[in-house]
């Protein structure tokens, strides 16, 4: 993403994951560390993926470690697609490998990286949880989705027609969760990737 991008490797649950760090610029505090999940492999998902870079580009300006990597079996990541179960133990090797145990974990996802997300998040330890989530156009419609935090940051383009804006309304209505929509958008955000990032650093602010 950047020449001060550095490359990761850890030992996954089915081999050598491979992924990508990058800190915040000289001179801004470290505050945290954030994992970003990508989309879908299946459809060609990876931690290269415009909006997972986008994500790590605006965790990187509110002063997190950003970190993104492959799931097993992409991009030089060891193991085969496991529809989504090994997936989320992957994402838990990452968080187990990167998170600081005295900075703040965010996570954040995109498509079915928010799937990932939501099951990983509830699968952490009640003493270690994420500070909080980050769902971009979550893979309501096509994959098993859980509950999440109430303070949850859920961002859905209008026009996705990947996963329907219906879907996770369907998905957050039960949960009185909020869904920040942006008008005319599809799943990938083309053309608006500047105002996904200023969604997500303000949200934080």
């Amino acid at each position: 993403m950047s020449a001060n991008t550095q490359p990761l490797r850890i030992g996954g649950p089915a081999g050598v994951l491979v992924g990508a760090v990058d800190e915040p610029a000289a001179g801004v505090a470290l505050r945290g560390v954030a994992v970003i999940c990508h989309p879908n492999p299946q459809q060609g998902g990876t931690m290269d993926n415009k909006v997972v870079q986008t994500l790590a580009r605006a965790f990187m300006q509110l002063g997190y470690r950003a970190v993104r990597f492959n799931y097993r079996g992409v991009g030089g990541s060891e193991g085969e697609w496991d529809e989504g179960r090994g997936e989320v133990d992957d994402a838990l090797a990452v968080i187990a490998a990167q998170r600081d145990p005295a900075l703040p974990l965010a996570l954040a996802g995109f498509s079915f990286g928010g799937y990932i997300v939501s099951h990983a998040a509830r699968r952490l330890a009640d003493d270690a949880k994420a500070e909080r989530l980050v769902l971009v156009g979550p893979a309501t419609s096509r994959f098993d989705m859980t509950t999440v935090p109430a303070d949850t940051l859920v961002i859905h383009g209008e026009t996705d027609d990947v996963v329907p804006l219906s879907a996770t309304f369907d998905w957050a209505r039960p949960q009185s969760l909020p869904v920040v929509v942006v008008p005319g958008v599809g799943h990938f955000f083309h053309g608006q990737l500047p105002l996904l990032k200023s969604l997500v650093v303000n949200a934080w602010r």
